[in-house]
């Protein structure tokens, strides 16, 4: 059974996020579609017009190092499937189902909405599976995604998704980042995330724990313990890496064009139910734009499209994880109404018991920065 959940909420927040959100100035270099606001005259007008294509410089590193890795990949997938044994195919399935957990419970919904609190065991758990997805630092993982939902669909979104599928799921990572880009992530505030001792730890031994979590520990434990030759085990670790990583991107691109829009239809993330599989529940992105601070990323309850939402859920049973904020079905219900397109079926919250008489309460993180109270 899932746990219970009591939320301190401010009802007079949520007005301002769901029902009267005041009039911002737009800010310079940005078009109009900065906040997730519907029924504005020019926000659909925006979202039509073609992206302007900036003139950055290409990463030849990067590309030719996302390239080789690609290609050593798709290889060791098959050797992997051909010739890795039951055991050391379960094990890179078990590290990628990990590194998920660490990406989206630990560095998404922990450190970058602040969704949950997590006591100082699960955080360091949380961090350690984030270093087994081979990623970047928390620090800059968490820093680009909150320019990202401050800016989303802009030039100052990292991954903006106007700029067509492959940019968003990984041409970003091949070009220098627009000076938009670049000035407002300076701005973003990162203070709560600089005060953890678990990130700044992450922070100083990055490499360290890159190359330990991601490669040593899952290459070397199928060859020392049950005698899988070296070059399977490092193939189907390879296989596993990448597989992982573009997982993590189908959330930036495929969620930002394909799908429903059942919460709000002025915004570009969808709901996506193939992303969902495969990234842990992070697929019901239009859920999760409207409601960031909601520790599920979704209305839905159920575990089986949301492994993540299962893993703090044990954490909150055993009191390792704390404070979970989600959202009352009154509220969702509302929002859905005047602003969804229609195809929300159901308002299960799964188990989750919360009272209705409560709201959540607004990150400061998961809003516009014009949109948030003095």
């Amino acid at each position: 059974m899932a746990p219970n959940h009591q939320i301190t909420l401010g009802p007079e927040i949520i007005e301002t996020t769901d029902e009267a959100v005041p009039q911002v100035e737009p800010i310079k270099g940005i078009p109009e579609t900065t906040t997730h606001v519907p029924n504005r005259p020019k926000k659909e007008e925006a979202l039509k017009e073609e992206p302007q294509e900036p003139d950055l410089p290409i990463k030849w590193g990067n590309v030719i190092a996302i390239f080789i890795f690609h290609f050593i990949a798709a290889y060791g997938f098959y050797v992997c499937c051909k010739e890795g044994s039951w055991k050391t195919i379960l094990w890179m399935y078990i590290m990628g189902q990990l590194g998920g957990i660490g990406v989206t419970g630990g560095v998404h919904r922990l450190w970058t909405h602040r969704a949950y609190k997590a006591k100082l065991p699960l955080r360091i758990i949380l961090a350690l599976l984030f270093s087994l997805s081979g990623q970047n630092s928390i620090f800059d993982w968490v820093r680009d995604h909150r320019v990202h939902h401050k800016f989303s669909e802009t030039d100052a979104d990292p991954h903006n998704a106007n700029r067509g599928f492959f940019f968003a799921h990984v041409g970003w990572l091949m070009q220098k980042k627009h000076p938009l880009v670049i000035e407002h992530g300076r701005k973003v505030d990162m203070s709560d995330v600089l005060a953890d001792p678990v990130v700044k730890f992450h922070l100083d031994h990055f490499w360290k724990l890159k190359i330990l979590m991601c490669f040593l520990i899952p290459m070397l434990t199928p060859a020392l313990v049950w005698g899988e030759p070296w070059r399977i085990a490092f193939y189907c670790m390879m296989a596993r890496y990448m597989f992982g990583l573009n997982f993590t991107w189908l959330v930036n691109s495929a969620a930002h064009i394909w799908g429903n829009k059942p919460y709000d239809r002025f915004i570009q993330p969808t709901e996506n139910y193939v992303v969902a599989f495969l990234a842990l529940g992070e697929g019901w992105h239009n859920y999760h734009h409207v409601f960031p601070w909601d520790y599920k990323t979704s209305e839905h309850g159920t575990y089986s499209f949301n492994w993540t939402t299962a893993f703090i859920d044990f954490f909150a049973m055993i009191g390792w994880a704390y404070d979970l904020k989600t959202v009352t079905p009154s509220i969702i219900e509302r929002r859905a109404k005047r602003t969804g397109d229609g195809t929300r079926q159901c308002g299960s919250v799964g188990g989750h018991h919360i009272h209705e008489e409560e709201e959540p309460e607004p990150d400061d993180f998961c809003l516009p920065r014009d949109m948030k109270e003095d």
